[in-house]
């Protein structure tokens, strides 16, 4: 399973990380004490997701690899402009 190298496959593994920081955000969105910085679990998505892409890189699968990178920068376009459950 790991060993499939297309684009679509990269945008499903790269979207795992930042749908458990959505997740994780909207279920922590009313607890102040754990969460003060609402964007925090989706910038450890995206450094997940930059971990996932060297990873990617170092066994030569550059199609997942792109994959990756395009939800990756989605996500970092959401985040930026504050596109997430905790406004």
């Amino acid at each position: 399973m790991l060993n499939k190298n297309n684009m679509p496959f990269g945008v499903l593994i790269g979207l795992i990380f930042p749908v458990m920081a959505f997740v994780a955000a909207y279920l922590l969105k009313y607890n102040v004490d754990l969460i003060n910085r609402p964007a925090l679990p989706y910038f450890i998505a995206i450094a997940l997701n930059l971990v996932l892409i060297r990873i990617g890189s170092k066994r030569g699968s550059d199609q997942t690899v792109k994959g990756i990178m395009l939800a990756t920068f989605v996500c970092m376009i959401l985040v930026f402009f504050k596109i997430h459950p905790l406004r």
